[in-house]
């Protein structure tokens, strides 16, 4: 704030003093004052954002250098195909329709909500499902105690199942498909505790199959 200082310098008797003009002076005192609270208040307010990254399991590449590598043998009925299609359309089945036995299920057509690829999803997985869940509510009400690192290698061992019965989920992206949708359908494996599944691409006879569909 500006001041102005008044000195009484060689007044005479009867006269009235001159007042005696200074620079302008500001005082920031207050301002630094405010900028303090202000950086005080958005640190405690402020939600600091940290970076997300999303797990996405991709197939392992073959060894070319091993003659004849002895193929992966998965049980049909543990394998569930979603094929993400044009215009935020999803299908599904189980097996697959390039082996010998076929698909075990018709291809049918979906959606995103929870009442449809989600519901697939629990049913299929059901039993580590309900595990897990189980596992944090006994956590959080604090009726185990244990570290968020034990809690996390838990949660990966119970989503393996017992190897036998927990799903495969392939999911198959074809032409058109965009890339919220295969997002979402991520997004699925981590709400239904998925332990196992891959981004694959879709096949020329799955591309025909869901043609005819639509």
């Amino acid at each position: 704030m500006g001041e102005i200082i008044q000195e009484e310098s060689g007044k005479k008797h009867g006269s009235k003093p001159k007042a005696k003009k200074h620079s302008t002076h500001i005082d920031m005192t207050p301002m630094v004052d405010l900028m303090c609270l202000l950086i005080t208040f958005f640190m405690l307010t402020t939600a600091f954002s940290k970076p997300k990254v999303m797990t996405i399991t991709m197939p392992e590449k073959i060894d070319t250098t091993i003659d004849n590598p002895p193929p992966i043998t998965v049980a049909g009925f543990r394998t569930i195909n979603i094929l993400v299609s044009e215009n935020s359309k999803v299908y599904w089945y189980t097996g697959s329709v390039d082996s010998k036995e076929g698909a075990l299920t018709p291809i049918t057509k979906t959606d995103y909500s929870k009442d449809g690829l989600r519901k697939i999803l629990l049913d299929k997985n059901k039993d580590a499902f309900i595990k897990i869940e189980e596992l944090k509510d006994k956590v959080k009400k604090g009726l185990l105690v244990m570290a968020d690192s034990t809690l996390n290698i838990q949660i990966k061992e119970l989503k393996k199942g017992d190897g036998k019965t927990t799903p495969i989920i392939l999911i198959k992206a074809g032409e058109g498909a965009k890339y919220k949708n295969i997002v979402d359908v991520v997004d699925e494996m981590a709400i239904c505790n998925i332990g196992s599944y891959a981004i694959v691409d879709m096949s020329p006879k799955e591309q025909e199959l869901i043609k005819t569909i639509q």
